[in-house]
């Protein structure tokens, strides 16, 4: 990541197979559009780099297995084949894949770890239907339940100002689901111009990036991550001051949990397996003794 803007040759790939390329998306770069105008986007460097592999059979060259917003960095999972793509988007409606985000906030959170489970729905205010709220907010239409984990990474100073870096994980997928959570808390995501009413516009960027992401995909899962671009080297402005842990503590612990995790579904798995076997031959011998009779009969 760089404090450059994106071009059609500043793709990075963090992951290729025959079947998914994930790509390190650009702050400044729409995924797709229809607009003719919009020459620069995701799909267009997908097909400058990789002419050989856009579908004809798709509007847009590429299948993305999902979503993020124009301003946000980070990972994004893009399916090769129809195969692919099925399989991707049954994890994500099951809600089976993990994400984690990288994010500076306005102010000092007080507090590790906060649960955020604000209900956001529409805003239907003229002049704010782009935009989404939380329940309780004037103009918000059909507010969904909706929930964000968020873990206090770092104090300092950005651009003179206190901020706070922290780990976010989305337990639901809602629209602008982190920078409302984060806004409605208190601490609204740094260079947010839309969620700050406009008035955070000095930083280069919104400082949202899309660190982790984890697609349990059979018989071998999908596990990236796009690295942090929120450090001085990148951004001098942010001046970190007090670290409370590092991504690395937090991988450590994500990486076990996923260990016991996956022995657990091993386990039960196993005993399934052993259940279906016993019960497939109960049924055969319920049937062997029923044709037994029946040829006796005979």
């Amino acid at each position: 990541m760089s404090t450059e803007p994106a071009s059609l040759e500043s793709l990075r790939v963090l992951y290729h197979s025959d079947d998914y390329i994930v790509v390190d998306k650009h702050w400044d770069i729409r995924i797709d559009s229809k607009m003719w105008y919009e020459k620069n986007t995701v799909q267009a460097q997908l097909r400058h780099r990789f002419p050989q592999l856009a579908d004809p059979r798709t509007y847009y060259g590429f299948r993305f297995c999902h979503q993020l917003d124009f301003s946000t960095s980070g990972a994004l999972c893009v399916a090769l084949n129809k195969a692919a793509a099925g399989r991707a988007y049954r994890c994500f409606k099951d809600r089976t894949v993990t994400k984690f985000y990288l994010a500076l906030i306005r102010g000092a959170v007080e507090g590790e770890t906060h649960t955020v489970d604000f209900s956001i729905g529409k805003n239907s205010t003229e002049g704010k239907t782009h935009m989404m709220c939380v329940e309780g907010t004037e103009g918000c239409e059909n507010p969904k339940p909706c929930q964000t984990e968020l873990l206090v990474l770092e104090y300092g100073l950005y651009d003179g100002d206190p901020v706070t870096k922290v780990l976010l994980q989305p337990l639901t997928g809602r629209t602008h689901q982190l920078r409302v959570h984060c806004s409605a808390l208190g601490h609204p995501i740094v260079g947010d111009f839309t969620y700050s009413s406009g008035t955070d516009n000095s930083p280069y960027r919104m400082m949202l990036h899309a660190h982790l992401l984890h697609i349990p995909l059979e018989p071998q899962p999908l596990r990236v991550t796009a690295g942090d671009p929120f450090v001085p080297a990148v951004d001098p402005k942010w001046l970190p001051q007090c670290s409370l842990r590092t991504l690395e503590d937090r991988k450590i612990k994500k990486e076990e949990q996923e260990r016991v995790r996956k022995e657990e579904e091993d386990e039960r798995r196993k005993r399934s397996k052993e259940q279906s076997t016993e019960e497939e031959s109960e049924e055969q011998r319920r049937q062997c003794q029923q044709w037994l009779s029946e040829w006796a009969g005979d």
